[in-house]
């Protein structure tokens, strides 16, 4: 990470953390993506420089506050800024219409998945307020993809610590094998509630 971005860190705390993770989350460019941020973060609580379940309230609360600006925005008002798209809106017409595409065919689990993913994880929140998907189906997946996000990152981080400057000489190849781990996890979840789903309706047809 940039020496700018540390010192920041270091300096301003968990108002830094916030302020990084927000303007990201609203859209903003930021060279230092937010898992870099967490990472950083979850490292700076294993020397004991922050708390970290403050820093998981802080990065929880400024995704989910930040995602939902950018989720209502194009909520209410998506129709228009398509109309009258400005030449700084971040997504192009036919990759916008792959990703509506695929979130609508996957349902929930496909919106929680990409709003775990980089790169794609604001286009997430631009597509469902484009999609007209309801706030009570959004906000529950915004608040849990939210807490899975940053918990992970942050406790990486933290378990990490000793071998931190090892992990900051590696970290472009990190990311992906982090990202790897993390949606073989959630696979082995919903393998696990499939089974059990059969599993307990195979019981009833035997009732």
């Amino acid at each position: 990470m940039p020496p700018e971005v540390i010192h920041y860190i270091e300096k301003y705390g968990y108002l830094a953390i916030f302020i990084l993770i927000f303007i990201q989350e609203i859209g903003v460019p930021n060279p230092i993506p937010n898992e870099f941020v967490l990472m950083f973060s979850g490292y700076l609580t294993f020397k004991g420089i922050l708390f970290l379940p403050f820093v998981f309230m802080v990065a929880l609360s400024a995704d989910f506050i930040g995602t939902n600006i950018l989720y209502f925005t194009f909520y209410f008002f998506g129709a228009y800024i398509l109309k009258h798209k400005p030449r700084w809106f971040p997504i192009s017409e036919k990759k916008l219409n792959n990703l509506s595409l695929r979130i609508s065919k996957g349902g929930k689990l496909r919106i929680y998945i990409f709003r775990l993913t980089p790169f794609i994880r604001g286009y997430t929140s631009v597509i469902t307020g484009l999609l007209q998907i309801k706030p009570k189906v959004f906000l529950p997946i915004a608040i849990f993809s939210a807490m899975t996000w940053s918990a992970f990152y942050l406790l990486i981080g933290n378990l990490f610590g000793p071998y931190w400057n090892t992990i900051e000489n590696n970290i472009g190849n990190l990311k992906y094998v982090l990202f790897s781990i993390l949606i073989l996890i959630l696979l082995i979840i919903l393998i696990r509630y499939i089974l059990k789903h059969r599993k307990n309706k195979a019981l009833k047809s035997e009732e």
